[in-house]
């Protein structure tokens, strides 16, 4: 038994059937084998795990590179326990620095993919400041299309943190988990360094993810509301009612 089974099935997902008593709807889109992105909206911290414990199929999420890193002496114990833990449940670093950086890093995620593994991804980058749902990140789209898999769109409703267990682990009420049925983009695979093709994908995993979620849409990045380059004004200016919504572009002719 791998240590993801044995956290997952003695730990995870009892504590997590007690504590926040959740429903999952439509985990029977969920392919049973293959390749696939679970495209997943991001209210709480708390999602990160609570998709994974409800469902058969192992989760690699793409983690932020540093957490990898081993800590320095006595001082860094916590950071290398982090960095085996992650390893351990078979998680993959990603660097977010930008550019072509974070282009390259998806390397690891893309294996996975390639490999027939489950990956699960927030397009928005970010938590949501405000429960509404913001502009995805091409990231989702790149990875499908390089990997030719579908994408099975997740919304989480009512997983707000309402509290904390010994003041560290978030908890929710009741949260709901709700899978979608799965998009397939096969017509555009290897179509993922074309910048219109990744945009109007994207654009349409986002839609079904409102679908499914029912968040008023803001079209603008989380991170740029988050971080105080864009004010919370600006922002309901940039409401609408769908993400995208153009024509659907040819499919380019891959190298």
């Amino acid at each position: 038994m791998s240590w993801y089974s044995f956290l997952k099935n003695a730990v995870v997902r009892p504590f997590v059937t007690v504590a926040y008593g959740p429903r999952v709807v439509g985990a029977e889109n969920i392919p049973a084998t293959g390749g696939v992105v679970l495209a997943c909206n991001h209210t709480s911290a708390t999602e990160t795990y609570l998709m994974p414990a409800m469902i058969r199929r192992q989760v690699t999420y793409p983690a932020k590179a540093e957490l990898f890193r081993k800590g320095k002496g006595i001082k860094g114990l916590p950071q290398t326990v982090i960095a085996w833990a992650l390893r351990a449940v078979g998680q993959v670093p990603l660097d977010r620095s930008g550019g072509r950086a974070s282009l390259d890093g998806l390397g690891p995620v893309l294996e996975v993919l390639r490999a027939g593994g489950v990956v699960g991804i927030f397009p928005e980058g970010t938590r949501s400041v405000d429960g509404r749902l913001y502009r995805g990140k091409t990231g989702v789209a790149r990875l499908a299309l390089a990997a030719n898999a579908p994408v099975v769109p997740v919304a989480f409703v009512n997983a707000e943190v309402t509290g904390k267990l010994f003041g560290l682990i978030p908890l929710s009420r009741h949260p709901e988990v709700r899978f979608g049925r799965p998009l397939d983009f096969g017509r555009y695979a290897g179509c993922q360094d074309d910048r219109a093709v990744v945009r109007w994908v994207t654009d349409e995993i986002m839609n079904a993810v409102r679908e499914l979620s029912g968040q008023t849409y803001v079209d603008a990045y989380g991170t740029s509301v988050k971080y105080g380059g864009l004010s919370p004004e600006e922002a309901d200016a940039k409401v609408k009612p769908r993400p995208g919504g153009g024509p659907a572009p040819e499919p380019c002719t891959p190298a």
